[in-house]
């Protein structure tokens, strides 16, 4: 429901970003272990951050600080492993990889992916509904 004073398009932006916060909520786990699976090297927060940003032209619909808290959490659960490498300019790096673990889930992943887009699709890609 709009806020008193709301104008209609402030109200489809609000409604617009919380739609995209729900969608990256549950796509982030996927986009990750894609992106450390394709990786030739183990990479850190800010790598993969870079790296999604440069798929997505600098638009990337995901914020980097939304990355760190998938990332810990895909590990806590055996999909990533972690080690910790100390740097020169700052504060010591966690580099992450993939298991195999993490593989056979984002294969699985991938599959519920695909028909979920597939469905989504099916609803979505024709305009102009009957009334």
């Amino acid at each position: 429901m709009p806020e008193v004073g709301d104008n209609p398009a402030d109200h489809q932006e609000r409604l617009s970003q919380k739609f995209q916060r729900e969608l990256n909520a549950g796509l982030v786990g996927l986009v990750l272990l894609a992106v450390l699976e394709q990786a030739d090297e183990d990479l850190y927060g800010y790598q993969i951050a870079k790296r999604l940003q440069g798929e997505a032209d600098g638009h990337a619909p995901v914020k980097q600080g939304a990355l760190y808290p998938v990332l810990r959490q895909l590990s806590a659960n055996g999909l990533l492993a972690s080690r910790i490498v100390p740097s020169y300019a700052g504060p010591p790096r966690r580099y992450y990889r993939i298991t195999d673990a993490g593989r056979a889930v984002l294969a699985n992943w991938r599959g519920i992916w695909r028909s979920t887009r597939d469905f989504v699709d099916g609803f979505t890609l024709t305009e102009g509904a009957s009334r």
